[in-house]
């Protein structure tokens, strides 16, 4: 069985208009998590302030941010929760946009690679991405990334 399906469930998978910074940007990105039990409140908090200490390391190209904290910073299971936003948001002033957040819940270095390496694969092709970015229903953002594992 592919470790996709124990990482990202469907009902993680939001579309949403667009948000007002990007401290509102980890809050809905992460809500799907604390909702799920898989992490506490504090981790919404624990990246805020990682992201006001070291910037946004989490921006990885135009339109996708991987959201993560360390796995001490109130995460309790694994999982995954992609957010897309119709408008984008801006991490800093000279930022990428971004639309796509993936946001992580990892419990130890090791037990999430596959999904991120699928992951890799379907963002380093531009028409995946493209179709991400177009997906009509949280079920089609879902099923894009299951097909990519």
């Amino acid at each position: 069985m592919k470790e996709i399906y124990n990482m990202l469930k469907l009902e993680n998978v939001r579309i949403l208009p667009g948000v007002k910074d990007w401290k509102e940007a980890i809050h809905v990105a992460v809500q799907p998590l604390v909702d799920g039990g898989y992490c506490e409140p504090r981790y919404i908090d624990e990246i805020i302030k990682n992201t006001e200490k070291l910037g946004p390391y989490y921006v990885l190209c135009e339109n996708l941010a991987l959201v993560h904290g360390s796995t001490d910073q109130g995460v309790l299971k694994r999982q995954i929760a992609i957010t897309l936003l119709r408008e984008p948001v801006k991490f800093k002033e000279d930022g990428c946009d971004v639309r796509i957040m993936v946001t992580l819940a990892a419990t130890d270095p090791e037990s999430h690679m596959e999904v991120l390496q699928a992951m890799s694969e379907l963002f380093s092709d531009p028409e995946s991405m493209n179709r991400v970015l177009e997906a009509s229903s949280e079920k089609e953002i879902y099923d894009l990334f299951v097909e990519a594992a």
